[in-house]
């Protein structure tokens, strides 16, 4: 991440290095300005054009970043905000001294330029040059009048004369050079006063020279010579009063000093530069105003580029520290951040990667240390997962927080749907918890935190249900928990009431069938000692009521040899039974009733182990209590069905009568509990019980579309 960034920036830090130089050069340029007008005017454009040309790239560059900046804080990208404060900074650091500089700046070099023309330093130099001109012209004056008093003697010398004249003239009038030359040029005389010069200085050929001597008029002129520097050339005419036939021309040449030369030419180029400056002013004034635009439009570009690079330096640690959180946060211990340099990012770094590896060991133990309680946790788990017993845990404010298995099997209802709810409202989420809700709420508080216990009886979708809870509080004060232990006791009731039951029918069997039998003969005994001896209406009247003694004592045996049957343990004889022959050997009874039984039997029913007589016994008192249910029914109809489900065989027998009343629903397989007039209450005690023998199970109920159902499983015998 960090290398990429900085790959991407490293072309910013060229331009900024090529603006800085551009700028410095910039800035040399504009002290050069004024001592080399020339060379800045002939360079200067070129240079400027680069100038604007560095900085519409760095402008385009700057949008570019700023647009890239602005992508990323919109999406929220780490460091984005540092490098927005960061420019912001740099461009005020820049702006504001770089845009005071600038006023000052322009002002000063505007009035520095002003005071360049002031109208004394114009006049100084005005005078110094017409100064310089006047000594000249002064010392010329002067040649020419030495020149032609010259010619005027030799122009009354003889040609023989001529040249002894002229250096005694040369002599007399102090000037360093003296030639006369005839019409057409050619040297006549010639007289130096150095006597290393061997060959006179030639005539000007200029055609005005001529014209001037021609014109009687002396030629006079300030030259240069090089490598000898300035001298004045005078040039007059000798032969005045025939110029026709005899015209000849006197040069004299004389220098000028070195030291009055050279102050002569330095007031002329200080004129002449002045003069230079003076057209150029206002030119002067807008280049090093632009100069200076351009060296402060580089110089916050370049800042605002800084920022950015900067910024960068700054972020890149930072940003990859973010990074790094992130992927720690995330549980990965391993990532380290290298460690690039020995400042405050430095150490900062090293203490995070410090940091790290105490993370990475802390995260380790504690997972270790998870793992260890999550075994616990799981292994109490499966134990409670395992007990029939339910068990509940409700928080300092009874709020329920987990529930075993078995809670959700004995109360059956699903019990996560309350889970985090109150107690109190628990009859809000399911309607069926709402009088056991209350009553634990209650017990909870009336308990004072103290160990309690109870029973009630809790109405399920299976019938009645007679649960024992156990309630209390963990160690731990006000914001321990409260742990709420259930079972369900209805079968040990039953149990334990069956078990009463048989005793009961046991002894009652006992005591009435001894005295039966004895009462039996004695009321016979009276009928045949008695009935010859009495009366034909008293004969009557005692064969009537012996046979109604006799009448009773039977059904007395009845009802005894039923006590019997539900009091005596099982002596079966265990056989493999199909179940659904068995149904088809009772139906032949039902021959008569055939119409309303409808038999569905599975295909390939298993077979089950049982006593066949007892299991005929249950069938038949199912289907008996049935066809009796439905008597003044107009379409009466039993549904016999068996099926395989759990690797048990189901039979199922119900009808489309009125089906069981709630009150006689939950108490159905007690003993002495019928709807018959006659019935002794035994009959389905007797089937549950015989059921429960073959290691069965039996329910009843009342079908959706009306009439009872009386379901009963076998387990499957298993194959030999």
């Amino acid at each position: 991440m960090t290398t990429k960034k900085g790959n991407g920036f490293s072309w910013l830090k060229w331009i900024l290095t090529i603006s800085a130089i551009f700028g410095v050069v910039l800035l040399y340029l504009l002290s050069e300005a004024t001592g080399n007008t020339s060379l800045f005017s002939q360079n200067y454009p070129r240079l400027l054009a680069i100038g604007a040309g560095v900085a519409l790239i760095l402008v385009f560059l700057i949008l570019i970043q700023l647009v890239l900046l602005y992508k990323k804080i919109k999406t929220k990208v780490f460091g984005s905000k540092l490098t927005l404060k960061l420019l912001m900074i740099f461009v005020l650091m820049a702006t504001i001294p770089g845009t005071l500089v600038y006023g000052v700046s322009v002002k000063f070099l505007s009035n520095s330029i002003e005071s360049w023309f002031d109208v004394n330093v114009d006049k100084a130099l005005t005078a110094g040059l017409d100064l310089g001109r006047t000594t000249y012209d002064t010392l010329l004056n002067d040649l020419t009048q030495k020149a032609e008093a010259m010619a005027q003697q030799l122009s009354d010398a003889s040609i023989i004369d001529e040249g002894t004249m002229l250096y005694h003239l040369r002599e007399q009038s102090g000037v360093q050079e003296a030639t006369l030359f005839s019409k057409s040029g050619a040297v006549l005389s010639f007289a130096s006063a150095q006597s290393d010069t061997l060959v006179p200085e030639a005539l000007p050929t200029s055609s005005n020279i001529i014209h001037q001597i021609r014109s009687q008029r002396p030629y006079k002129m300030v030259e240069s010579r090089p490598g000898k520097g300035q001298f004045l050339r005078v040039v007059v005419p000798v032969n005045t009063i025939s110029f026709e036939e005899n015209l000849k021309a006197l040069q004299v040449i004389q220098p000028i000093s070195k030291e009055l030369a050279q102050e002569a030419d330095s007031v002329e180029a200080a004129y002449r530069g002045y003069q230079e400056l003076l057209l150029a002013r206002a030119g002067l004034k807008r280049i090093y105003a632009l100069n200076l635009s351009l060296v402060l439009l580089l110089s916050m570009l370049s800042a605002i580029i800084s920022a950015f690079i900067i910024s960068e330096k700054i972020s890149a640690p930072l940003g990859l520290l973010a990074e790094i959180t992130k992927v720690i946060g995330l549980g990965d211990y391993s990532r380290k951040i290298p460690v690039i340099s020995n400042d405050e990012l430095g150490m900062l770094t090293q203490s995070f990667n410090t940091m790290t590896e105490k993370l990475k060991e802390t995260s380790e133990a504690r997972e270790k240390a998870q793992e260890k309680l999550t075994e616990a946790k799981q292994y109490q788990e499966n134990i409670l997962s395992n007990l029939s017993t339910g068990v509940m845990v409700l928080d300092q404010h009874l709020v329920l927080k987990s529930a075993n298995v078995s809670a959700n099997e004995i109360l059956g209802v699903r019990l996560i749907r309350v889970r985090h709810i109150a107690l109190e409202k628990w009859g809000h989420f399911i309607e069926e918890l709402a009088e056991l809700s209350q009553y634990i709420e209650q017990r909870f508080k009336e308990s004072m935190d103290f160990t309690w216990d109870g029973d009630i009886d809790f109405k399920t979708k299976s019938g009645l249900k007679k649960i024992h809870f156990r309630g209390s509080r963990l160690p731990g004060g006000n914001n321990s928990d409260y742990v709420l232990v259930f079972d369900d006791i209805t079968k040990m009731i039953q149990a334990q009431r069956d078990a009463a039951w048989a005793e009961v029918a046991r002894r009652l069997a006992h005591e009435i069938k001894n005295p039966l039998t004895p009462i039996q003969l004695s009321a016979e005994r009276l009928r045949l000692k008695l009935t010859e001896k009495l009366p034909v209406a008293e004969q009557e009247l005692l064969n009537k009521g012996i046979t109604t003694i006799v009448n009773q004592v039977d059904a007395l045996k009845n009802m005894v040899n039923d006590f019997s049957e539900y009091a005596r343990s099982s002596a079966s004889k265990i056989t493999t039974i199909n179940i659904n022959d068995l149904i088809l050997e009772i139906m032949g009874l039902y021959e008569t009733n055939d119409e309303q039984i409808t038999l569905s039997l599975a295909h390939d029913l298993p077979l089950i182990k049982g006593d066949l007589n007892r299991l005929r016994q249950v069938i038949h008192n199912l289907v008996q209590n049935a066809l009796d249910a439905l008597q003044g029914c107009s379409h009466p109809q039993v549904f016999i069905t068996t099926t395989v489900d759990n690797n048990k065989v189901m039979l199922n027998i119900s009808d489309n009568g009125p089906g069981f009343s709630e009150e006689f629903l939950s108490r159905i397989f007690e003993p002495y509990v019928t709807t018959k007039a006659k019935g002794t209450g035994l009959g389905l005690a007797i089937v549950k019980k015989i059921v429960e023998e073959h290691q069965g199970n039996i329910e009843a109920g009342n079908l959706d579309t009306g009439g009872a159902i009386v379901s009963i499983g076998f387990p499957v015998a298993e194959k030999v």
